[in-house]
């Protein structure tokens, strides 16, 4: 089974509602400052969610969802 993690360990951030918006869930789990940074990682590809490159910051994400930027993985978990 393939995993998009390089360091192989994935954090799971639990999250309050049923969606989060991809923005949000980079600034919820701490791999970015703040939604300039977001957005320019965003913008330039830098951003996998479940293991494709995603370019919409206001990408609704649900639990069971992956985010990788910069080789850290974070999968989104139920409240």
């Amino acid at each position: 089974m393939a995993n998009d993690s390089t360091s192989g360990n994935i954090q799971n951030v639990p999250i309050r509602d049923d969606m989060i918006r991809l923005g949000q869930l980079l600034k919820l789990a701490s791999l970015v400052e703040d939604g300039v940074e977001a957005a320019d990682l965003i913008r330039n590809g830098l951003v996998k969610v479940n293991g494709e490159i995603e370019e919409r910051r206001g990408r609704q994400l649900r639990a069971g969802d992956t985010v990788t930027v910069n080789g850290e993985t974070v999968r989104i978990s139920a409240p």
